[in-house]
Order: structure tokens, then sequence, then C-alpha cells
């Protein structure tokens, strides 16, 4: 179902190299995104997190690399431990000289559970959040 793609862009005042650093490496990845044990921008490479509402459920996250193009693409699946559904959240670069564009594109979420917590309206803003707000202090700091 297309209304259920979720898509954010954002152009950015910083180089491709810089914006994939913050995309891939797990210690820049908690200044802005989520705090991740171990992370590798390897097809295959799973990880895992905890989130949710702050006073709602925490879902553990599973997620696995699917592709990756070196400072261009970064797919990965997106799924909750013990719920049904299964995502997809890419991160797409494009160089446009002095700055970047940023294209996040999240699929699946129609084949969640028709639960409140993974509703579309939170997914977005969630998103809005991250990439709006949380990478665009961190890069602009």
């Amino acid at each position: 179902m297309e209304d259920t793609v979720l898509v954010v862009e954002r152009t950015f005042k910083a180089s491709v190299s810089v914006i994939w650093n913050a995309l891939t490496n797990k210690d820049e990845m908690k200044k802005w995104y989520f705090d991740l044990k171990e992370f590798k921008a390897e097809i295959g490479f799973t990880f895992e997190f905890v989130g949710g509402p702050p006073d709602g459920i925490q879902y553990t996250h599973v997620c696995k690399v699917t592709e990756v193009i070196v400072e261009q693409k970064l797919t990965y699946s997106w799924r909750y431990e013990g719920y049904e559904g299964i995502s997809f959240v890419t991160f797409e670069l494009f160089d446009k000289g002095n700055e970047t564009l940023l294209r996040l594109t999240h699929t699946g979420i129609e084949t969640f559970p028709k639960h409140p917590d993974f509703a579309r309206t939170n997914f977005a803003a969630g998103w809005d959040h991250i990439i709006n707000t949380s990478l665009k202090g961190y890069l602009e700091n």
C-alpha cells in the first residue's frame, strides 16, 4: 500500500562522507539515533535495540542489514521481537556539491499488527524527529 510508505528528505550542509559516518558508526549513531551495542554496515549484520513510547511498552527492535552501497545507500529490515510483520528502512545519500540530500524511506509498515504503537503516524513523527531534529542537531554541532 503506497500510503504506508514513508519518505523523509532533507538537505544538509555536510559531505556525503560525514553523513555516511553518522549513519554507520555506532559511536556517532548514539549521539543522534539509537545507542546500539554494535553496528556494522555489512550485509547480513543483525542488530537490535529497545525503544517505545516513554510511558508505554518498550519493544525489542530486530534489524538486519540487507543492502550497502558505501556512501550511497544503506538498507536494513526492521521488525519487532514477538510480533508479526517486517519493514525496511533505507537511507540514500545524494551529493549536491557543498550539500548532501538524505532520503529516508520506510516501507512495509502495513505488515505490523493493527496496534496504536505501530500506527503510520507514529513512524512519521518518529522519523521526522530523528532526521529533522536529532540528525540535524548532530550535524550542526
